[in-house]
Protein backbone atom coordinates (compact mmCIF):
# COMPACT_ATOMS: atom_id res chain seq x y z
CA UNK A 1 0.00 0.00 0.00
CA UNK A 2 1.26 3.01 -0.78
CA UNK A 3 2.03 5.49 1.77
CA UNK A 4 0.82 9.72 1.68
CA UNK A 5 3.19 11.71 -0.93
CA UNK A 6 5.26 13.84 1.03
CA UNK A 7 3.93 17.46 0.74
CA UNK A 8 5.63 20.31 -0.84
CA UNK A 9 6.33 24.00 0.41
CA UNK A 10 3.04 25.80 1.51
CA UNK A 11 3.67 27.98 3.89
CA UNK A 12 2.41 27.50 7.87
CA UNK A 13 2.56 31.68 9.02
CA UNK A 14 2.15 32.95 12.14
CA UNK A 15 1.71 36.79 12.00
CA UNK A 16 3.75 38.12 15.43
CA UNK A 17 2.34 41.65 15.73
CA UNK A 18 5.06 43.61 16.93
CA UNK A 19 2.90 46.24 19.19
CA UNK A 20 1.51 43.47 20.84
CA UNK A 21 5.09 41.56 21.55
CA UNK A 22 6.85 44.94 22.76
CA UNK A 23 10.80 44.81 22.45
CA UNK A 24 12.69 42.61 20.22
CA UNK A 25 14.34 40.65 22.99
CA UNK A 26 11.38 39.52 24.40
CA UNK A 27 9.52 37.55 21.44
CA UNK A 28 10.95 34.35 21.96
CA UNK A 29 8.59 32.98 23.72
CA UNK A 30 6.19 33.97 21.07
CA UNK A 31 8.73 31.71 18.31
CA UNK A 32 8.94 28.85 20.31
CA UNK A 33 4.79 29.02 20.51
CA UNK A 34 4.35 29.31 17.06
CA UNK A 35 7.16 26.64 16.30
CA UNK A 36 5.34 24.22 18.61
CA UNK A 37 2.19 24.75 16.33
CA UNK A 38 3.80 23.52 13.40
CA UNK A 39 4.42 27.40 11.68
CA UNK A 40 7.78 27.65 9.65
CA UNK A 41 7.40 31.17 8.76
CA UNK A 42 6.84 34.55 11.05
CA UNK A 43 5.37 37.02 9.00
CA UNK A 44 6.41 40.88 10.77
CA UNK A 45 4.36 44.20 10.22
CA UNK A 46 6.60 46.93 9.85
CA UNK A 47 9.05 47.75 12.91
CA UNK A 48 10.55 50.52 11.07
CA UNK A 49 10.54 54.20 13.11
CA UNK A 50 7.43 55.46 12.41
CA UNK A 51 6.53 59.39 11.65
CA UNK A 52 4.42 61.83 13.56
CA UNK A 53 1.01 59.25 13.80
CA UNK A 54 3.44 56.21 15.18
CA UNK A 55 1.56 54.18 12.64
CA UNK A 56 2.95 50.90 11.60
CA UNK A 57 2.28 51.82 8.00
CA UNK A 58 3.98 55.57 8.02
CA UNK A 59 7.03 54.53 7.90
CA UNK A 60 9.90 57.66 8.34
CA UNK A 61 12.98 55.78 8.21
CA UNK A 62 13.05 52.30 6.79
CA UNK A 63 16.53 51.68 8.01
CA UNK A 64 15.81 52.65 12.18
CA UNK A 65 13.76 50.63 14.24
CA UNK A 66 11.16 52.28 16.01
CA UNK A 67 11.87 52.33 19.96
CA UNK A 68 8.50 50.76 20.94
CA UNK A 69 10.61 47.09 19.64
CA UNK A 70 13.91 48.01 20.99
CA UNK A 71 15.05 47.17 24.41
CA UNK A 72 17.19 50.23 25.83
CA UNK A 73 19.19 47.86 28.00
CA UNK A 74 20.18 46.08 25.57
CA UNK A 75 22.17 45.90 22.47
CA UNK A 76 22.02 48.19 19.61
CA UNK A 77 18.90 48.22 17.63
CA UNK A 78 19.93 46.42 14.43
CA UNK A 79 21.96 43.98 16.83
CA UNK A 80 18.98 43.22 18.71
CA UNK A 81 16.83 42.58 15.08
CA UNK A 82 19.79 40.35 13.85
CA UNK A 83 19.72 38.37 17.49
CA UNK A 84 16.05 38.45 17.11
CA UNK A 85 16.02 36.52 13.72
CA UNK A 86 19.10 34.24 14.42
CA UNK A 87 16.84 32.85 17.42
CA UNK A 88 13.98 32.21 14.85
CA UNK A 89 16.72 30.63 12.71
CA UNK A 90 17.64 28.06 15.23
CA UNK A 91 13.84 27.22 15.93
CA UNK A 92 13.47 26.58 11.91
CA UNK A 93 11.94 29.62 11.70
CA UNK A 94 11.94 31.94 8.90
CA UNK A 95 11.41 35.78 9.43
CA UNK A 96 8.70 37.73 6.56
CA UNK A 97 8.94 41.37 6.68
CA UNK A 98 6.39 43.90 5.38
CA UNK A 99 7.90 45.98 2.66
CA UNK A 100 6.01 48.90 2.19
CA UNK A 101 7.17 51.14 -0.71
CA UNK A 102 3.59 52.84 -2.06
CA UNK A 103 3.81 55.58 0.75
CA UNK A 104 6.43 56.56 3.39
CA UNK A 105 4.93 58.62 6.06
CA UNK A 106 4.48 62.62 5.25
CA UNK A 107 7.24 63.77 7.75
CA UNK A 108 9.42 61.35 6.05
CA UNK A 109 13.04 62.75 5.47
CA UNK A 110 12.88 61.08 1.98
CA UNK A 111 10.21 64.12 1.23
CA UNK A 112 12.83 66.58 1.08
CA UNK A 113 15.29 64.77 -0.14
CA UNK A 114 13.86 63.26 -3.35
CA UNK A 115 10.99 65.55 -3.87
CA UNK A 116 10.57 63.87 -7.42
CA UNK A 117 9.34 60.63 -6.21
CA UNK A 118 5.87 61.86 -4.70
CA UNK A 119 2.77 62.21 -6.17
CA UNK A 120 1.75 65.86 -6.67
CA UNK A 121 -1.71 67.25 -6.68
CA UNK A 122 -2.92 70.48 -8.86
CA UNK A 123 -1.08 72.39 -6.38
CA UNK A 124 2.38 70.87 -6.49
CA UNK A 125 1.63 69.55 -3.06
CA UNK A 126 2.35 65.99 -1.99
CA UNK A 127 -0.91 63.72 -2.49
CA UNK A 128 -2.60 61.84 0.74
CA UNK A 129 -2.84 58.25 -0.44
CA UNK A 130 -6.70 56.66 0.03
CA UNK A 131 -8.56 53.53 -0.15
CA UNK A 132 -12.72 53.06 -0.87
CA UNK A 133 -14.42 51.60 1.73
CA UNK A 134 -17.78 50.77 0.91
CA UNK A 135 -19.61 54.15 -0.03
CA UNK A 136 -17.24 56.67 0.85
CA UNK A 137 -13.25 57.15 0.51
CA UNK A 138 -10.68 57.00 3.55
CA UNK A 139 -7.77 59.39 3.19
CA UNK A 140 -4.58 59.13 5.15
CA UNK A 141 -3.25 62.12 6.27
CA UNK A 142 -0.18 60.90 7.94
CA UNK A 143 0.76 59.48 4.76
CA UNK A 144 2.45 60.69 1.17
CA UNK A 145 1.70 58.77 -2.06
CA UNK A 146 4.93 57.42 -3.47
CA UNK A 147 4.85 57.65 -7.35
CA UNK A 148 6.51 54.40 -8.55
CA UNK A 149 6.47 55.70 -11.91
CA UNK A 150 9.22 58.25 -11.48
CA UNK A 151 12.66 58.18 -11.73
CA UNK A 152 13.33 55.05 -12.44
CA UNK A 153 16.38 54.73 -12.06
CA UNK A 154 16.82 56.25 -8.49
CA UNK A 155 13.81 55.69 -6.76
CA UNK A 156 13.91 51.52 -8.19
CA UNK A 157 17.45 51.29 -7.04
CA UNK A 158 16.19 52.61 -3.44
CA UNK A 159 13.75 49.78 -3.23
CA UNK A 160 16.13 47.28 -4.86
CA UNK A 161 19.22 48.01 -2.09
CA UNK A 162 16.47 47.89 0.52
CA UNK A 163 15.40 44.79 0.03
CA UNK A 164 18.97 43.71 -0.47
CA UNK A 165 19.80 44.95 2.91
CA UNK A 166 17.34 42.86 4.76
CA UNK A 167 17.44 39.79 2.62
CA UNK A 168 21.50 40.04 4.02
CA UNK A 169 20.61 40.31 7.53
CA UNK A 170 18.76 37.47 7.35
CA UNK A 171 14.90 38.19 6.64
CA UNK A 172 13.66 34.71 4.61
CA UNK A 173 10.67 37.11 2.55
CA UNK A 174 8.75 40.41 1.87
CA UNK A 175 5.03 41.01 2.43
CA UNK A 176 4.42 43.40 -0.37
CA UNK A 177 1.97 45.82 1.43
CA UNK A 178 -1.12 46.84 -1.31
CA UNK A 179 1.33 45.52 -3.53
CA UNK A 180 -1.45 46.40 -6.53
CA UNK A 181 -0.53 50.21 -6.49
CA UNK A 182 2.99 49.52 -7.45
CA UNK A 183 3.65 48.71 -11.39
CA UNK A 184 4.04 45.13 -12.42
CA UNK A 185 7.44 46.13 -14.06
CA UNK A 186 8.42 47.53 -11.06
CA UNK A 187 8.24 44.61 -8.85
CA UNK A 188 9.19 41.92 -11.87
CA UNK A 189 12.66 43.74 -11.65
CA UNK A 190 13.34 43.94 -7.61
CA UNK A 191 12.02 40.33 -7.45
CA UNK A 192 14.12 39.56 -9.90
CA UNK A 193 17.13 41.25 -8.66
CA UNK A 194 16.91 40.69 -4.96
CA UNK A 195 16.57 36.78 -5.94
CA UNK A 196 19.63 37.09 -8.14
CA UNK A 197 21.75 37.68 -4.84
CA UNK A 198 19.09 35.58 -2.44
CA UNK A 199 17.27 32.66 -4.59
CA UNK A 200 15.58 31.26 -1.30
CA UNK A 201 13.54 34.77 -0.78
CA UNK A 202 10.41 34.86 -0.98
CA UNK A 203 7.98 37.50 -2.05
CA UNK A 204 3.87 37.58 -1.55
CA UNK A 205 1.99 40.14 -2.77
CA UNK A 206 -0.90 41.57 -0.80
CA UNK A 207 -3.53 42.41 -2.92
CA UNK A 208 -6.84 43.10 -0.61
CA UNK A 209 -9.66 44.62 -1.55
CA UNK A 210 -8.38 45.21 -5.40
CA UNK A 211 -10.19 43.85 -8.30
CA UNK A 212 -9.58 40.68 -9.55
CA UNK A 213 -8.00 41.40 -12.79
CA UNK A 214 -5.51 43.08 -10.92
CA UNK A 215 -4.89 40.27 -8.57
CA UNK A 216 -4.11 38.54 -11.96
CA UNK A 217 -1.69 40.88 -13.15
CA UNK A 218 0.16 40.36 -9.51
CA UNK A 219 0.19 37.02 -10.21
CA UNK A 220 2.34 37.45 -13.75
CA UNK A 221 4.91 39.85 -11.83
CA UNK A 222 6.70 36.97 -10.42
CA UNK A 223 5.15 36.93 -6.72
CA UNK A 224 5.83 33.41 -5.04
CA UNK A 225 2.49 33.59 -3.69
CA UNK A 226 -0.75 36.41 -3.07
CA UNK A 227 -3.32 36.10 -0.78
CA UNK A 228 -6.85 35.29 -1.73
CA UNK A 229 -10.49 36.31 0.13
CA UNK A 230 -11.50 33.32 1.42
CA UNK A 231 -11.85 34.82 4.96
CA UNK A 232 -14.84 36.51 3.83
CA UNK A 233 -16.75 33.48 1.85
CA UNK A 234 -19.72 32.78 3.43
CA UNK A 235 -19.35 29.11 1.98
CA UNK A 236 -22.04 29.94 -0.60
CA UNK A 237 -21.51 32.86 -2.83
CA UNK A 238 -19.54 31.50 -6.02
CA UNK A 239 -16.99 34.22 -6.07
CA UNK A 240 -14.75 32.84 -3.84
CA UNK A 241 -14.38 29.60 -5.95
CA UNK A 242 -14.04 31.31 -9.04
CA UNK A 243 -11.24 33.77 -7.78
CA UNK A 244 -9.48 30.55 -6.92
CA UNK A 245 -9.99 29.04 -10.00
CA UNK A 246 -8.51 32.79 -12.13
CA UNK A 247 -5.17 32.40 -10.23
CA UNK A 248 -4.78 28.76 -9.65
CA UNK A 249 -2.49 28.27 -12.56
CA UNK A 250 -0.75 31.44 -12.11
CA UNK A 251 0.40 31.36 -8.53
CA UNK A 252 -0.33 29.94 -5.34
CA UNK A 253 -2.33 31.56 -2.63
CA UNK A 254 -2.41 31.97 0.93
CA UNK A 255 -5.69 31.96 2.96
CA UNK A 256 -6.27 33.68 6.59
CA UNK A 257 -9.13 33.04 8.99
CA UNK A 258 -8.60 36.92 10.67
CA UNK A 259 -5.46 39.57 10.24
CA UNK A 260 -4.51 42.68 11.83
CA UNK A 261 -6.99 44.18 9.35
CA UNK A 262 -10.00 42.57 10.13
CA UNK A 263 -12.16 42.09 13.47
CA UNK A 264 -11.03 39.38 15.66
CA UNK A 265 -12.69 36.34 14.71
CA UNK A 266 -13.80 35.17 17.99
CA UNK A 267 -15.42 38.48 18.68
CA UNK A 268 -16.84 38.09 14.80
CA UNK A 269 -18.19 34.85 15.80
CA UNK A 270 -19.41 35.18 19.26
CA UNK A 271 -16.99 33.87 20.74
CA UNK A 272 -18.42 30.36 19.05
CA UNK A 273 -14.95 27.78 19.55
CA UNK A 274 -16.76 25.65 17.17
CA UNK A 275 -16.93 28.13 14.01
CA UNK A 276 -12.94 29.52 15.54
CA UNK A 277 -11.97 26.22 14.40
CA UNK A 278 -14.05 25.29 11.65
CA UNK A 279 -12.57 28.41 9.59
CA UNK A 280 -9.20 28.03 10.68
CA UNK A 281 -9.14 24.20 9.38
CA UNK A 282 -10.75 25.87 6.26
CA UNK A 283 -8.02 28.30 5.67
CA UNK A 284 -5.48 25.99 6.39
CA UNK A 285 -6.26 23.18 3.59
CA UNK A 286 -8.37 25.55 0.80
CA UNK A 287 -4.94 26.84 -0.66
CA UNK A 288 -1.41 26.09 -0.28
CA UNK A 289 -0.58 28.50 2.45
CA UNK A 290 -2.02 29.92 5.75
CA UNK A 291 -1.28 32.46 8.06
CA UNK A 292 -2.65 33.48 11.57
CA UNK A 293 -2.02 36.04 13.50
CA UNK A 294 -0.63 35.89 17.18
CA UNK A 295 -3.58 35.45 19.50
CA UNK A 296 -6.12 33.61 17.25
CA UNK A 297 -4.84 30.67 19.74
CA UNK A 298 -5.92 31.89 22.81
CA UNK A 299 -9.41 33.68 21.25
CA UNK A 300 -8.12 37.26 21.75
CA UNK A 301 -11.41 39.50 21.48
CA UNK A 302 -9.89 43.58 21.39
CA UNK A 303 -8.80 44.35 17.86
CA UNK A 304 -5.15 44.85 16.79
CA UNK A 305 -4.07 48.48 16.08
CA UNK A 306 -1.39 49.82 13.70
CA UNK A 307 -1.45 53.17 15.96
CA UNK A 308 -2.58 51.81 19.25
CA UNK A 309 -1.86 48.30 20.49
CA UNK A 310 0.71 47.75 23.51
CA UNK A 311 2.08 44.64 25.14
CA UNK A 312 -0.18 45.51 28.05
CA UNK A 313 -3.47 45.18 25.71
CA UNK A 314 -2.59 40.78 26.08
CA UNK A 315 -5.90 39.53 26.69
CA UNK A 316 -6.70 36.88 29.21
CA UNK A 317 -7.33 33.25 27.44
CA UNK A 318 -10.83 32.76 26.05
CA UNK A 319 -9.81 29.29 25.46
CA UNK A 320 -6.29 27.45 24.07
CA UNK A 321 -6.60 25.68 20.97
CA UNK A 322 -2.90 25.69 19.99
CA UNK A 323 -3.22 21.56 20.10
CA UNK A 324 -5.62 22.00 17.44
CA UNK A 325 -4.00 24.61 14.91
CA UNK A 326 -0.99 22.32 15.42
CA UNK A 327 -2.75 19.25 14.57
CA UNK A 328 -4.35 20.80 11.74
CA UNK A 329 -0.67 22.33 10.64
CA UNK A 330 0.44 18.69 10.97
CA UNK A 331 -2.28 17.27 8.19
CA UNK A 332 -1.20 20.39 6.10
CA UNK A 333 2.11 19.03 5.67
CA UNK A 334 1.59 15.76 5.43
CA UNK A 335 -0.15 15.83 2.46
CA UNK A 336 0.37 17.39 -1.04
CA UNK A 337 -3.21 18.09 -1.73
CA UNK A 338 -2.93 20.26 0.75
CA UNK A 339 -0.04 22.65 -0.40
CA UNK A 340 -1.22 22.98 -3.79
CA UNK A 341 -3.79 24.88 -5.88
CA UNK A 342 -5.37 21.94 -7.28
CA UNK A 343 -8.77 22.11 -8.83
CA UNK A 344 -11.79 22.36 -6.75
CA UNK A 345 -14.97 20.63 -7.49
CA UNK A 346 -18.18 20.86 -5.77
CA UNK A 347 -20.75 17.69 -4.48
CA UNK A 348 -23.93 18.52 -4.08
CA UNK A 349 -25.00 16.68 -0.97
CA UNK A 350 -29.01 17.65 -0.46
CA UNK A 351 -28.56 19.57 1.86
CA UNK A 352 -27.70 23.37 1.61
CA UNK A 353 -26.46 23.71 5.12
CA UNK A 354 -23.77 21.71 4.01
CA UNK A 355 -20.69 22.70 2.19
CA UNK A 356 -18.88 19.60 0.29
CA UNK A 357 -15.51 20.00 -1.78
CA UNK A 358 -13.28 17.65 -3.70
CA UNK A 359 -9.80 19.17 -3.53
CA UNK A 360 -7.55 17.41 -5.98
CA UNK A 361 -3.76 17.24 -6.46
CA UNK A 362 -1.73 18.72 -9.42
CA UNK A 363 -1.38 15.71 -10.88
CA UNK A 364 -4.72 13.63 -9.83
CA UNK A 365 -3.18 11.51 -8.09
CA UNK A 366 -4.70 12.89 -4.23
CA UNK A 367 -8.33 13.87 -3.68
CA UNK A 368 -9.66 15.26 0.06
CA UNK A 369 -13.36 15.64 0.13
CA UNK A 370 -13.60 18.44 2.74
CA UNK A 371 -17.30 18.58 4.15
CA UNK A 372 -18.68 21.35 6.62
CA UNK A 373 -22.00 22.60 8.27
CA UNK A 374 -22.24 26.07 7.65
CA UNK A 375 -25.13 25.96 10.02
CA UNK A 376 -23.69 27.19 13.33
CA UNK A 377 -26.92 26.03 15.92
CA UNK A 378 -28.23 22.87 14.21
CA UNK A 379 -27.32 19.72 13.77
CA UNK A 380 -27.13 18.24 9.88
CA UNK A 381 -27.57 15.35 8.01
CA UNK A 382 -27.20 13.95 4.30
CA UNK A 383 -26.74 11.05 2.70
CA UNK A 384 -23.71 9.17 2.34
CA UNK A 385 -23.99 7.87 -1.16
CA UNK A 386 -23.07 11.71 -2.17
CA UNK A 387 -20.09 10.37 -1.32
CA UNK A 388 -19.79 8.12 -5.03
CA UNK A 389 -18.33 11.07 -6.97
CA UNK A 390 -15.42 11.32 -4.57
CA UNK A 391 -14.65 7.93 -3.97
CA UNK A 392 -14.52 6.28 -7.93
CA UNK A 393 -11.65 5.22 -9.02
CA UNK A 394 -9.99 5.66 -5.61
CA UNK A 395 -7.28 3.15 -3.88
CA UNK A 396 -7.08 4.13 -0.64
CA UNK A 397 -9.53 6.47 2.17
CA UNK A 398 -8.63 7.94 4.99
CA UNK A 399 -10.36 9.57 7.29
CA UNK A 400 -8.45 12.31 8.25
CA UNK A 401 -10.57 15.05 9.88
CA UNK A 402 -8.77 16.95 12.69
CA UNK A 403 -11.47 17.47 15.20
CA UNK A 404 -13.28 14.01 15.41
CA UNK A 405 -14.25 11.51 12.83
CA UNK A 406 -17.53 11.16 10.68
CA UNK A 407 -20.22 10.30 12.56
CA UNK A 408 -23.05 7.99 10.68
CA UNK A 409 -25.73 6.03 11.25
CA UNK A 410 -25.25 1.79 11.60
CA UNK A 411 -26.34 1.02 8.34
CA UNK A 412 -23.74 3.84 6.52
CA UNK A 413 -26.18 5.33 4.73
CA UNK A 414 -26.81 8.86 6.40
CA UNK A 415 -24.02 11.28 7.87
CA UNK A 416 -24.35 13.63 10.95
CA UNK A 417 -22.82 16.73 11.53
CA UNK A 418 -22.64 18.65 14.74
CA UNK A 419 -22.95 22.78 14.26
CA UNK A 420 -19.75 24.05 12.55
CA UNK A 421 -18.46 20.66 12.21
CA UNK A 422 -15.48 20.19 9.78
CA UNK A 423 -14.42 16.50 8.61
CA UNK A 424 -12.01 15.79 6.23
CA UNK A 425 -11.73 12.10 4.02
CA UNK A 426 -8.63 11.92 1.96
CA UNK A 427 -8.02 9.35 -0.88
CA UNK A 428 -5.40 8.07 -3.35
CA UNK A 429 -6.15 7.01 -7.24
CA UNK A 430 -5.98 3.79 -7.85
Amino acid sequence: MNEPTPAGSGPRIYNLFPLLAGPLPRWTPHLERARSMGFEWIFINPFHLSGFSGSLYSIKDYYSIDSRFVDPASEAPETQLIRMIETARGMNLKIVMDLVINHTAFDSPLVDIHPTWYKRGADGKPVHPGAREGDHVVTWGDLFEIDNRTDRDGLWDYWRKLAAYYAKIGIGGFRCDAAYKVPAELWRKLIGSTKQSYPDVVFLAESLGCPVEDTVRLAQSGFDFIFNSSKWWDFSAPWCLEQYRRTADLVPSISFPESHDTERLAAELKGDLAAVKTRYAFAALFSTGVMMPIGFEFGFARRLSVVRTRPEDWEKPAWNICAFVAGVNRLKASRRVFNEEGPIDSIEVGNPHVLALVKWSRDRRERALIVLNKNRLEHQSFRLQSFGPFLAGTARVDDVSPDGAFQHSPDFQTCFLKPSAFHVLWAQAA
